[in-house]
């Protein structure tokens, strides 16, 4: 599936620079493997919530000291750190929170502010970004140059999607899971999910919550795998053995599913459909 103009419009609601976004995102999207309705949606809705649909390329960490007392009190009040002294100074509140970790420098270095968080999933830390740059063979320097463009932005979300096997998530439209990959926690969840249930509109799929935890693989059985077998058209023994293994993998890959041989919720839902 290739996004067509009117759906990049639509996708980015509110964000005035809309065109701008449609040739890399027909050109990127499908490099990386987002390519159904169920990963696109995710993707957009993900990215969408962390950049203001594409709108923020760069992190804001313009934080006052209330604010950083608040959201970061273990680098500022339980640290003993006195807040005042780095209100409203984002360099060094970038040094004092990411310094020292995901392969950044100690907060001298100065590694916190230059690999905070940059592109439209807010890509951050020297590991990170220095992987991206491997990826698509530029130099440090010149990948950070990159991250600061729209097709430079929208890569490196893609290259992260791909990285931590967000599709997988997408396929099975696990909200809750791709959010935990994406921030560690569930932080703006709800907005995530009205972002992914509006893109799938927009895109014309439907979210289908399961009704039950299926997880139907290579020794279960009962009524479940019946219900797959005849939809596969395979003998119904309700016995999830090795040729309805293979039958579920070569299903899956005709629908762009991963094709892992699991029938999970989504596999479930969409068959049985």
């Amino acid at each position: 599936m290739i996004l067509t103009s009117s759906q990049v419009n639509h996708l980015l609601h509110g964000n005035d620079d809309w065109d701008s976004w449609v040739g890399p995102m027909q050109e990127l999207l499908p490099k990386y493997g987002i390519n159904t309705e169920d990963r696109i949606a995710m993707f957009v809705a993900q990215c969408g919530h962390e950049s203001l649909n594409f709108k923020v390329l760069k992190e804001n960490l313009n934080y006052s000291a209330k604010g950083l007392n608040a959201i970061f009190p273990k680098y500022f009040e339980r640290a003993g750190r006195d807040a005042q002294e780095y209100h409203r100074q984002p360099e060094k509140i970038a040094n004092v929170v990411y310094g020292g970790r995901m392969g950044n420098g100690p907060p001298p270095s100065g590694d916190g502010w230059k690999f905070s968080g940059k592109g439209v999933i807010q890509l951050t830390g020297f590991d990170n970004v220095s992987a991206f740059a491997k990826s698509v063979g530029m130099e440090l320097d010149d990948a950070i140059e990159y991250l600061g463009t729209k097709r430079g932005a929208l890569e490196s979300a893609c290259w992260f999607w791909n990285e931590n096997q967000l599709n997988r998530h997408a396929d099975s439209q696990d909200v809750v899971t791709a959010t935990k990959r994406i921030n560690g926690g569930t932080i703006g969840l709800e907005d995530r999910k009205h972002h992914y249930k509006r893109a799938l509109e927009v895109l014309g799929g439907s979210y289908i919550p399961s009704r039950t935890p299926i997880l139907l693989k290579v020794g279960s059985s009962g009524e479940d795998v019946e219900r797959v077998q005849a939809a596969l058209g395979l003998e119904t023994d309700g016995v999830f053995g090795i040729m309805t293994q293979k039958a579920v993998q070569a299903w899956q890959e005709s629908k762009s599913l991963v094709a892992d041989g699991i029938v999970g919720p989504k596999t479930y839902n969409a068959m049985l459909a």
